[in-house]
């Protein structure tokens, strides 16, 4: 299942409020980690230091490129 932006955001909330228990709270971060192409969504929203709303969190977790290397060449 594909989550909208806004699902997303309100997952996020969820988990900064802490609404679930800890199993729940964990697959909501699964099911995150399955939508977004950021690979540490939980730091950016268990260790920003910028105090991030949860709809910039998403946006940061959206916009994630990762960096592509070039091929090696050839020996």
């Amino acid at each position: 299942m594909t989550l909208s932006r806004n699902e997303c955001i309100d997952l996020v909330e969820r988990i900064m409020q802490d609404r679930g228990n800890e199993q729940e709270i964990d697959q909501w971060l699964v099911t995150l980690e399955q939508n977004v192409p950021h690979p540490e969504i939980s730091n950016l929203i268990f260790w920003n230091d910028k105090d991030y709303s949860a709809a910039e969190i998403v946006d940061k977790a959206l916009a994630y490129q990762p960096i592509l290397l070039p091929p090696s060449p050839s020996s």
